[in-house]
C-alpha cells in the first residue's frame, strides 16, 4: 500500500490530507495559513504538517502534491503569482522537497479540485469532464482523457473569463461580460439586490428582514420557493447566464459530464432541473450521439486535497 499526501494551500487555511492507494483519508488537519508571514515560514509549515500527519499514522508518504491559488508553473512546480498570499516566483515543490525528502508537485489549485473531482468524485466514471465551481468567481478545470489539460504554461483554462455578454458587467479581470461576472455567487448577489431596489414590494424584503446586506446567494431561491415573482426573474436569468457559459464550454470541450459545485449548487433542482434543460436544447449538434451528463459536485470543501493526491499520483508515475 502506498500513501499520499495532498495539500490545499488556502489564503485562511492550509489543508492537507494522507490518502492511501486505494483512495481512503487516512488522516487530515488544517492549520492557519497567516499569511502575512511570508513564503518560507508557510512553506515550513506546511512540511511540518505533513510529517506530523505521518508520525501521527506511522506512514511515509511516496509524494506530496499541492493545489495553490494563483498562476503556477507545474511542469517545475513554481507559484509565478499569487496574489491571494503575495507570492512572487516561489519555488514551492523543490522547497517542500528539501523539507521533508519527499518528491513534491504543484498545479493551480481549480484545477487541481477538477482532478479531485473527476477521479474520486462525482466524475469518477468519466474521462471527460469539466468542472466548474461557483463562488466568488467562476473557476474550475477540464480533464480531457483523464488528464488534466492546463494549457500553455499552464496558466489556460480559466474558464470562468470567457465573455458571455459583450460591454456587460465589469470583472474582476478587467473585462466586461465575462462568465464570472453573471454566474458567480457575487453575481447572483448583485442581481438580487438591483431587482429589490427596484421592487420595494418583494418578498425579497422579507427573507432578509429588510436588510439588503443580508442578501446571499440562497436569497433569490428562497424567495422562489415564496412563488416571489421578482426572486423568479432573478433565479430564471441567472440560469441563464449560467447555461450560456456551461454551453460554450460543452460546445468546445464536448466532455462527458459538466460538474458543478459551491454552495449555489445546493438548491438542487431549482437549479439543476431548468439548466439542464436549456443546455440540452441548446448545444450543438444535440445528445443522442454524444450525450453530457450535468452533474453536482460531491466532495465539496475536501476536492483540493483529494485532486492534490491525485496531482502527486499522477506526476510520479503511480
Amino acid at each position: 500500500m502506498k500513501y499520499y499526501a495532498g495539500i490545499d494551500l488556502g489564503g485562511t487555511f492550509i489543508k492537507c490530507a494522507l490518502i492511501d492507494s486505494d483512495g481512503n483519508v487516512v488522516v487530515k488537519d488544517k492549520i492557519p495559513t497567516q499569511k502575512e508571514r511570508g513564503a518560507d515560514k508557510i512553506i515550513l509549515d506546511m512540511a511540518n504538517l505533513v510529517m506530523d500527519l505521518q508520525n501521527r499514522v506511522g506512514v511515509k508518504v511516496s509524494a506530496i502534491g499541492v493545489g495553490s491559488p494563483g498562476s503556477i508553473d507545474s511542469e517545475n512546480g513554481i507559484v509565478i503569482y499569487n496574489n491571494n498570499i503575495g507570492w512572487k516566483n516561489v519555488d514551492l515543490a523543490g522547497k517542500i522537497k528539501n523539507l521533508t525528502g519527499v518528491p513534491a508537485f504543484v498545479a493551480n489549485d481549480a484545477n487541481v479540485a477538477a482532478l479531485g473531482e473527476q477521479f474520486y468524485g462525482s466524475g469518477k466514471n468519466y474521462q471527460n469532464v469539466v468542472f466548474i465551481t461557483l463562488g466568488t468567481g467562476v473557476g474550475g478545470g477540464i480533464i480531457i482523457d483523464g488528464k488534466l489539460f492546463e494549457g500553455y504554461k499552464s496558466v489556460g483554462a480559466e474558464i470562468g473569463h470567457a465573455v458571455i455578454k459583450m460591454g456587460g458587467e465589469l470583472c474582476s479581470c478587467g473585462r466586461k461580460g465575462c462568465f464570472e461576472a453573471y454566474a458567480s455567487a457575487t453575481a447572483l448577489i448583485r442581481q438580487t439586490k438591483s431587482a429589490m431596489l427596484k421592487n420595494s414590494d418583494s418578498l425579497l424584503w422579507k427573507v432578509v428582514d429588510g436588510d439588503i446586506d443580508k442578501v446571499d446567494g440562497k436569497t433569490a431561491f428562497d424567495g422562489l420557493r415564496l412563488g416571489d415573482k421578482t426572486a423568479i426573474k432573478v433565479v430564471n436569468n441567472y440560469v441563464k447566464y449560467l447555461s450560456e457559459g456551461v454551453l460554450n464550454l460543452c460546445n468546445e470541450f464536448r466532455p462527458e459530464a459538466v460538474i458543478l459545485g459551491g454552495g449555489i449548487c445546493a438548491e438542487g433542482e431549482l437549479l439543476f432541473k431548468p439548466l439542464k434543460k436549456l443546455v440540452l436544447k441548446h448545444i450543438y449538434g444535440g445528445v443522442s450521439y454524444a450525450p453530457i451528463e450535468i452533474l453536482t459536485a460531491s466532495l465539496g470543501n475536501d476536492a483540493g486535497f483529494y485532486g492534490a493526491v491525485r496531482l502527486a499520483q499522477m506526476r510520479s508515475g503511480d
